[in-house]
């Protein structure tokens, strides 16, 4: 269940135990292909937002799946899975990012054309509070990526600030957009304006991926020294599988 163009894409990326006794190291991962026997596919309805990108099932019966359409190495499935999510939020963050970045711009002109008992509402400070909270949230969380993503070119672990980057950022979004439906007031209720989109849009952000919660929990974990590594493009990451899996 809720997974991503499940019912469009023409191969899908499944996990599996191949042998349950050895835990995490006994899952492989395997890439089947739309139309083998007993593979189905189907799509969820009535999601609160995200509706321009498919979400849906899958289910197998019986699959037969050949050897060769193993990824990876038997029993590296959970690595393979371990190093996708460390690199999801930064791409997250970016989407998020297209969320936000612009709102205090639309807002700032929703507010000068925007009168209350004869003054612009951009005039009184707690609207302006609202929009410099936005421009912070924005600027600090795009400092956040930049960190993740120049220690990932260093070919440094950067588990914990990714999901730095990831809880920051989507929370920030979801925060903007609900600060965004406060300034337009009613027309922010309604569909008339952009920004009842954005709420519903950033809000499935602070879930997937990890949840708020789940990447607080990270935050918690002490920390394990770092130590250098060569750079992503010394090490041409990829093609070389084993940059992938040595931080898993």
């Amino acid at each position: 269940m809720w997974i991503t163009l499940s019912n469009v894409a023409d191969r899908l990326l499944v996990f599996a135990k191949t042998n349950p006794e050895k835990g995490a190291s006994g899952i492989s991962a395997f890439i089947l292909e739309r139309g083998w026997k007993g593979l189905t596919t189907g799509s969820i309805e009535g999601k609160m937002g995200v509706h321009a990108s498919n979400t849906g099932w899958i289910s197998m019966q019986d699959v037969r799946v050949p050897k060769s359409h193993l990824l990876g190495e038997e029993g590296e499935g959970f690595k393979i899975a371990m190093s996708s999510l460390r690199q999801c939020p930064l791409r997250r963050r970016r989407r998020c990012g297209g969320c936000d970045e612009g709102l205090p711009r639309r807002i700032d002109q929703i507010c000068q054309g925007t009168a209350d008992l004869g003054r612009p509402i951009a005039d009184y400070q707690l609207v302006q509070q609202l929009i410099a909270n936005m421009q912070q949230s924005i600027d600090a969380g795009q400092l956040l990526v930049w960190k993740a993503g120049w220690l990932k070119n260093q070919g440094m672990r950067n588990t914990r600030e990714t999901s730095m980057a990831k809880w920051f950022c989507t929370d920030a979004a979801n925060r903007c957009a609900n600060d965004a439906v406060q300034v337009h007031g009613a027309y922010g209720y309604s569909d008339e304006y952009n920004v009842e989109r954005h709420l519903r849009n950033s809000k499935s952000a602070v879930i997937y991926e990890g949840t708020s919660q789940i990447h607080t929990l990270l935050q918690g974990v002490p920390r394990p020294r770092r130590t250098p590594g060569p750079s992503h493009a010394q090490r041409n990451a990829a093609c070389d599988a084993g940059y992938w899996q040595e931080e898993a």
